[in-house]
């Protein structure tokens, strides 16, 4: 999101430091976040795992008392794995 630029109730965004969804108050990314990262980072799965990470990054800095490996599940651990080639 651009500076300044306030996010739209559709759009799904984090609120921070929380991050929980500020449309539907669920974790984020929450189920509908979470669909729409994949609809749009459909063929560049590497691109969306580099833009989580850095979520999960600046959540682990903001959500201090959660144990990081639940962070980690939230934030990149439901991204389906591209199929591995020889």
């Amino acid at each position: 999101m651009a500076a300044g630029v306030e996010p739209r109730p559709e759009d799904h965004a984090p609120v921070t430091p929380d991050w929980t969804c500020g449309s539907c108050g669920e974790d984020w990314p929450c189920a509908t976040k979470r669909t729409r990262l994949l609809e749009e980072y459909q063929v560049d799965r590497a691109s969306l795992s580099v833009y989580l990470g850095s979520c999960l990054a600046a959540a682990t800095q903001d959500l201090r008392t959660g144990p990081v490996a639940s962070l980690q599940d939230r934030f990149i651990g439901w991204v389906p794995r591209s199929p591995r080639t020889s």
